[in-house]
């Protein structure tokens, strides 16, 4: 069959030659060549553009986030911020660790109270609560404090304070006790 197709241009050769292409044509074969050459070589990366929104967005969430992190560190620092007592004054540390454990023993009798009069143990409560928001307080300063060891006997003076405070209202109780037993012995003898 080639043999055909070649013979047959052969004889008919004039036929094809008498007609010319276009000039331009040989322009546009050029031109989309260029293109198709250019579409199989690797594309440049074009430089992105951000817009100022954009830009500002993202430097709002870096600033947002900074913020949580150093609240967050600032939190951890404040709860592991507990100052060595004994670091600063041995003596007063021992101080504090005793008054610390007489106050609890005596509020544990103090609770015997709600018991029997729930008035008169919220009344002698509500004066501990307020003593022992003041020591809290002392104990939050005394980590930041340039003189702690003055904050220390401030809060020592405070468990002395408490300590006295809760002895004077056990022993108001007691006496309260004992005018009701001698009442009572009195009404038995009458």
């Amino acid at each position: 069959m080639s043999k055909r197709l070649e013979d047959f241009m052969a004889e008919n050769r004039e036929e094809f030659d008498d007609l010319q292409p276009r000039a331009d044509i040989w322009n546009n074969i050029s031109k989309e060549l260029d293109a198709w050459e250019a579409e199989q070589l690797p594309k440049k990366r074009e430089a992105k553009t951000f817009s100022l929104g954009f830009v500002l967005r993202v430097a709002a969430m870096i600033i947002v986030a900074m913020g949580i992190g150093f609240g967050i560190y600032i939190q951890s620092q404040k709860t592991n911020g507990d100052v060595d007592l004994a670091a600063i004054n041995p003596a007063y540390a021992k101080q504090q660790v005793q008054y610390a454990s007489l106050i609890e023993a005596k509020k544990i009798e103090l609770k015997q109270v709600a018991k029997f009069d729930p008035q008169l143990y919220n009344e002698f409560n509500n004066e501990l609560v307020k003593m022992q928001a003041n020591y809290k307080k002392l104990n939050t300063d005394l980590a930041t404090s340039p003189n702690q060891e003055r904050v220390l006997r401030a809060m020592i003076r405070n468990l002395q304070i408490q300590t006295e405070v809760l002895n004077q209202q056990l022993s108001v109780i007691q006496q309260f006790n004992q005018s009701k037993k001698e009442q009572q012995n009195g009404t038995k003898d009458i």
